[in-house]
């Protein structure tokens, strides 16, 4: 059974699998704070269907309630451990959804999907100050294939160990600013983390959609090269991965091997 990756932009991605529909982070707002996005239309309304939502750590263009709150009742929202806690407004405006809390280890079963929560290394807190704090989680998808959605991570040495085998890697390669801080992949890293990780493909996510008002001429490279340069990285250090990068919307279907 083939397997269907669509990038909405950012970290969003529709990932089809054994007849489950999930959703990775949903953003489905044109404006985010000081945020703006630059390329990319919006998703149309048919984006927002999904039996589950994976969230992978707090910050608000990963956790957005607002683009939550447009899931269908009954939907299954799967997040950090604590994010109820540390974001009241989860439980109170989500209160049509289902959501389990999951720490790296954990098992959720999604029809005939299991989703596998992995650690990541990213700041966990909801705003850059204050005690609102859940742990930042990568997500292994496995069913027909099985697909590793990174969230937003800095590498780490155990991260193929903890993440296992995997045909399929959904993996950050940029940012919303000029600047990427401690935790997140760039082009280079994220091409290395390929080279550990080994899939038989992979999609570049978390570039190229989201920039800062009025910041347009600064450090312009870093918003609309990630995704060719990780491209090129790829095929150097990952030869042997079939790297797929998507426009916004643009979807790949693959095959894999059972």
């Amino acid at each position: 059974m083939p397997v269907d990756i669509t990038w909405w932009g950012h970290a969003t991605c529709t990932v089809e699998d054994s007849g489950v529909r999930l959703l990775t982070d949903p953003l489905f707002v044109r404006r985010l704070a000081h945020l703006r996005r630059r390329r990319g239309e919006l998703p149309p309304p048919g984006a927002w269907s999904a039996q589950v939502a994976l969230v992978s750590h707090l910050h608000s263009d990963h956790l957005h309630v607002p683009s939550l709150a447009r899931l269908a009742p009954g939907a299954h929202l799967i997040v950090p451990r604590g994010a109820p806690r540390a974001v009241p407004g989860l439980t109170r405006r989500l209160a049509h959804l289902r959501i389990t809390e999951v720490a790296p280890g954990d098992h959720t079963k999604v029809g005939d999907l299991v989703v596998r929560a992995v650690s990541a290394r990213h700041d966990g807190r909801r705003l850059n100050f204050g005690p609102q704090r859940a742990p930042a989680l990568g997500y292994v998808i496995e069913g027909e294939a099985r697909t590793y959605f990174a969230g937003d991570t800095g590498l780490f040495e155990s991260m193929a160990e903890e993440v296992g085998p995997v045909d399929v890697a959904l993996l950050p390669v940029g940012g919303w600013g000029p600047y990427l801080g401690e935790g997140h992949l760039n082009a280079e890293r994220a091409a290395e983390a390929l080279a550990r990780l080994a899939p038989s493909t992979a999609v570049p996510v978390h570039y190229g959609t989201y920039w800062p008002i009025g910041m347009d001429a600064v450090r312009p490279h870093e918003f609309y090269s990630p995704g060719e340069e990780f491209v090129r990285l790829a095929a150097e250090r990952a030869p042997s991965v079939e790297v797929h990068r998507l426009e916004h919307g643009e979807s790949v279907r693959l095959e894999v091997a059972p």
